[in-house]
């Protein structure tokens, strides 16, 4: 099987244009995004990013690290983030303007200190060798070359920086795989489409989940770029692993 090497959603050739319908889709849904991510994960997304967040502990307990959260959505991620190392500042970067109003609204809200840009993850306006930690959630999944983006992330890096990759995976549990299956193809679009009013959007999540290279294919990608000490840890019988790596 030949490996993915980047998001393909149906009915869309090339990069460009798979950018371009992603960054649109999920304009479609910013404004119940955090409503279904609860909902349809049954609050499990929660505890997933929370872990994320105390496996990078070590690096947020530096007080001069220069950390970003990558695909940041509406910012719950970078949210965590700063509330566990109150003083740093958090940037948080997507290339979904209605995303930024999200977490911007948000961030406000909290009366953190965590600046938000707005940019494409294959092309960071960063200086190399700059940060010490990026963390992504649910969202290099949706990146148009996977490839492209590890070295992205490896060239924004200093070296010795860490990477952690949060992102769905397929179940290892075979109990759990079937009714997984049968709620990710059935119930999640039906749900997701009729509460966000974007069916397309929710009809993409599970096809991009079944696209997207396992654990262990990630992990290979992840060295095959650069990242030294490449760990994996699945999460929820498989269905969700959390992946770090050194620059």
């Amino acid at each position: 099987m030949t490996p993915a090497t980047g998001t393909t959603p149906k009915g869309i050739t090339g990069e460009e244009a798979a950018s371009r319908w992603v960054r649109g889709m999920f304009g479609r849904v910013a404004a119940r995004y955090d409503l279904l991510n609860h909902l349809l994960s049954f609050n499990l997304d929660r505890r997933w990013r929370a872990h994320t967040v105390e496996r990078v502990a070590d690096v947020l307990s530096r007080p001069d690290a220069k950390v970003l959260d990558l695909c940041c959505g509406t910012g719950d991620v970078l949210l965590s983030l700063a509330a566990a190392r109150r003083g740093l500042t958090i940037f948080g970067s997507d290339f979904c303007h209605p995303m930024l109003i999200e977490a911007q609204r948000k961030i406000a809200a909290h009366k953190l200190r965590s600046p938000l840009f707005e940019a494409d993850a294959l092309a960071l306006p960063l200086a190399s060798d700059s940060l010490d930690l990026i963390t992504v959630a649910f969202g290099f999944r949706n990146l148009t070359n996977y490839r492209h983006g590890l070295d992205e992330l490896a060239r924004v890096l200093k070296p010795g920086g860490t990477l952690a990759i949060l992102e769905f995976s397929q179940p290892t549990n075979r109990l759990f795989a079937g009714p997984y299956g049968f709620f990710s193809t059935r119930v999640l679009p039906w749900v997701g489409g009729m509460i966000s009013g974007s069916r397309d959007a929710y009809t993409y999540l599970p096809e991009s989940i079944k696209k997207f290279p396992g654990a262990e294919g990630l992990a290979e990608q992840m060295r095959s770029a650069g990242f030294s000490g490449v760990e994996f840890e699945r999460l929820t019988f498989g269905a969700v692993a959390l992946h770090l790596g050194k620059k």
